[in-house]
């Protein structure tokens, strides 16, 4: 079983929602659709799902052009952010409506609901009704009555987003454990790069409507094939610098310099971008090799348990990724370390030229 894409477009007056995408969706892959907001992971789903008709180009389902049919001719669920449930029917009955629509015998529907309410740990909430739910009950009830019906194609749209921090941590574990005992196609829309990266599978970067890249998430983390796809691809964004090679040395910005490494030993001379992930530049030293630039603090941003650290020095600005919570004064000093070991690069047209042998681990 297989989805597939080819050359799919879908404007609404005169704007691209969607420009030749061409994607293919295995039979029991996870998939995630990453990108901004607008940046067309819903308009893809739609189209996916045959809520929307593209403009131009093919949709194939087993190789069987399905590009004309409409969603209730295809075996389809979606989860989408808010909690559509049916608030007059018990929980029991939100998961089993998909069943009692397509006429299934009492027995085989009773067998799937508590089986399926089971899996997602609400077998002891099914004569309750949504308004009598947390939040986080009310979107494993949508999740299992996506899923109770054995759809080929399940989608995803933002699902977690309105959920708190535990419980979506909670969910997304599940939902990995969930979709490797199963041979349909997963689909999960996120505008988070550390959710694609926690969720594993396969990666498509989306940017107003077009497919940036897609492949293996490790693969689309370690190798971006341009600035867009390492910006898209880095929560903060991935800080570029930009940098002149002359002999053995490169130049940032005015005046500073540094010796090429051995890693970098290969570039020919010319101007680049140089990037490098907040989470890899350090306020203490990591190598031998690392670059010192002693910078301005513009803003310090509190996330949870991490600290932004938002620096500037000339033409130069710059993300620091702390861990712990810490207290800077826009205005100070302070000394940041760049370990070259861990520098992309990027040639002029923006397409990547250099990966670091040490560009951390996925979650690095």
């Amino acid at each position: 079983m297989s989805l597939q894409l080819e050359n799919v477009s879908r404007a609404v007056d005169g704007v691209d929602f969607i420009r030749d995408a061409d994607l293919t969706f295995e039979a029991g892959s996870f998939n995630v659709l990453l990108g901004r907001t607008l940046a067309g992971k819903t308009s893809l789903m739609r189209l996916m799902a045959g809520l929307d008709q593209p403009d131009s180009g093919r949709i194939l389902h087993n190789s069987e052009d399905v590009t004309g049919q409409g969603v209730r001719k295809r075996n389809v669920s979606m989860v989408y952010q808010q909690f559509i449930n049916y608030p007059n029917l018990t929980v029991y009955e939100n998961i089993a409506s998909p069943l009692r629509l397509a006429k299934m015998k009492e027995q085989e529907l009773d067998r799937r609901v508590k089986e399926t309410a089971a899996m997602l740990h609400i077998d002891n909430l099914l004569s309750r009704y949504p308004l009598e739910l947390s939040g986080g009950q009310q979107q494993r009830t949508a999740m299992a009555r996506a899923l109770v019906k054995d759809a080929t194609l399940i989608l995803f749209d933002e699902p977690l987003v309105n959920l708190d921090y535990k419980l979506r941590e909670e969910l997304r574990s599940e939902l990995r454990q969930l979709f490797r005992e199963r041979q349909c196609i997963a689909v999960y829309a996120t505008t988070e790069a550390n959710e694609a990266l926690a969720l594993g599978g396969t990666t498509t970067l989306l940017h107003e409507g077009r497919v940036v890249q897609t492949g293996p998430v490790a693969e689309v983390y370690r190798r971006p094939v341009n600035t867009l796809a390492a910006e898209l691809f880095s929560e903060p964004p991935m800080n570029l610098l930009p940098g002149k090679v002359t002999g053995n040395s490169v130049t940032f910005g005015a005046n500073i310099h540094h010796d090429l490494t051995r890693e970098l030993g290969d570039l020919a001379e010319g101007d680049y971008l140089f990037g490098i992930r907040p989470s890899h530049v350090g306020l203490s030293p990591a190598g031998e090799d690392d670059l010192a630039l002693e910078m301005e603090v513009e803003l310090a941003e509190i996330s949870g348990s991490e600290t932004f650290l938002h620096v500037g020095a000339g033409a130069l600005d710059m993300v620091v990724q702390e861990l712990g919570v810490h207290t800077r004064h826009p205005g100070g000093q302070v000394k940041i370390y760049l370990p070259m070991n861990r520098l992309f690069v990027f040639d002029q047209r923006r397409a990547l030229v250099h990966t670091p042998a040490d560009s951390g681990g996925v979650h690095g």
